[in-house]
């Protein structure tokens, strides 16, 4: 299969000129990295993901898609999406107002067993399906399911301010060091008092949850890829394997043994797109 037809099914040209609440586009398997630059389209998007991790970038943060789980992104929001190695995914598009209690913000959802039937069975349907008919119950009772699918915090949120753009640089370069929080403020010059009201200000956390989070994503990039749980404890920093899966259970709330075998993502080593961050508009 071209190595092109991922890019067309997360981003077609025409999406929006379909008339049809829900437009779903088949699952597509690519062997080299890929990326798709920002652009944005009215209708909403859920890109699930089959195999391998993606990375979707928007203007204020940097999302991760890991196996079996899907990203949400409201309509008109610009936003790009980039892969590596084998990945395989599927795409809905969806009108704003399909269904009232879709999410209104960016965000990463589980895939529960159904939903994820139904995605794969809207994905053979025709574009345009005939309203009121066995398809569009199908998407009816998809619509339903995405409204009610829990929300995974796999969400990196990134500060406009430029200092603080630099301070997500320098933990990226260096997720193992243990410098104090003085210490980073000084690095990007700031008080540590202005630094902590701005991230408050800017994302909602703290600097000690911020990294938190960094590490998290960081942590299931290094495991995707094949490394083990005490091989990415050292790179992050903590002094034994146990400190390390004791945070990463209270971020995610699993172990990272389980939290993958879940996913499927423990079986064979993967290629995994590095975090980029969005520049500022």
């Amino acid at each position: 299969m071209p190595d092109h037809a991922t890019i067309d099914m997360i981003a077609p040209m025409d999406v929006d000129d379909v008339p049809r609440r829900v437009v779903a586009l088949s699952a597509t398997s690519v062997g080299k990295d890929w990326e798709n630059a920002r652009h944005r389209h009215h209708k909403a998007q859920l890109i699930y993901s089959v195999r391998g991790i993606l990375n979707c970038e928007i203007e204020d943060g940097v999302w991760i898609v890991p196996p079996q789980c899907a990203i949400w992104i409201p309509g008109d929001l610009p936003h790009s999406a980039r892969g590596s190695g084998e990945t395989e995914c599927h795409c809905l598009f969806v009108e704003p107002d399909a269904a009232s209690d879709l999410p209104k913000t960016c965000c990463t959802i589980s895939v529960s067993p159904l939903l994820r039937e139904l995605i794969l069975k809207a994905a053979r349907f025709p574009a345009l399906y005939v309203p009121g008919g066995r398809e569009d119950r199908l998407i009816a009772a998809l619509l339903d399911e995405l409204a009610q699918a829990p929300v995974e915090d796999l969400h990196l949120p990134m500060p406009r301010d430029a200092r603080l753009r630099r301070l997500a640089e320098l933990l990226l370069g260096a997720p193992s060091e243990k410098s104090s929080k003085t210490d980073w403020a000084t690095r990007i010059g700031m008080s540590e008092r202005s630094m902590s009201r701005v991230l408050q200000s800017e994302i909602g956390m703290g600097f000690g949850q911020w990294r938190r989070q960094l590490h998290v994503i960081l942590a299931l990039q290094l495991l995707t890829r094949g490394e083990s749980v005490q091989t990415v404890a050292f790179e992050l920093g903590y002094e034994n394997a146990s400190g390390f899966v004791t945070m990463f259970r209270k971020a995610v709330g699993k172990p990272p043994a389980r939290y993958l075998a879940e996913r499927g993502a423990d079986r064979e080593p993967a290629s995994v797109p590095g975090i980029v961050l969005p520049g500022p508009d």
